[in-house]
């Protein structure tokens, strides 16, 4: 009995060590709702981003701080109720991030990369309502340039991502 209590309390022991650092790898403060998005470049190509929307305040502000691993083919979709100039910064950001800055008609307006855990500011260059934070390069290795269209996986323009209490 002494010896299964010991073996017990021993995994739990070990558990207890091993579960944060799992969960440390990627930490979500939000769960934020899934939206695939759809990019048709200028050559009519088209290819597909599942962007997580940060629409609230409180989930723009945080984004994707924290996090080490953001895979290929996922992005962050920054929702703002109205058009402005935008500025976006890395701080708390591990992984490398390229942003395109989007118009309120879905047309791609600006795309910077950006540096990990950088306080500099990367500045829209016009008034533009979404920002689309994917891992550096995705853009640039699919073509993807200012210019090119932005809408939801079924076509609709990105209008209406707003939810309620916004």
């Amino acid at each position: 009995m002494k010896a299964r209590m010991l073996r017990f309390f021993s995994a739990v022991i070990a558990l207890s060590a091993v579960l944060p650092a799992l969960c440390s790898c990627s930490p979500r403060k939000y769960n934020l709702p899934k939206e695939t998005l759809s990019i048709t470049r200028a050559d009519g190509g088209a290819l597909t981003v599942e962007a997580e929307l940060a629409v609230r305040p409180e989930e723009r502000n945080w984004g994707y701080m924290g996090r080490k691993n953001i895979p290929q083919g996922t992005g962050m979709l920054f929702v703002f109720e109205q058009d402005q100039i935008l500025r976006f910064w890395m701080k708390d950001t591990p992984h490398p991030l390229s942003i395109a800055y989007i118009d309120s008609a879905g047309i791609i307006r600006d795309i910077f990369d950006m540096t990990p855990f950088s306080l500099a500011d990367v500045t829209s260059s016009r008034s533009v309502r979404y920002a689309l934070e994917v891992p550096q390069g995705w853009f640039a290795a699919n073509g993807i340039k200012p210019g090119d269209t932005v809408r939801r996986g079924d076509g609709s323009p990105l209008r209406n991502l707003l939810r309620p209490g916004n």
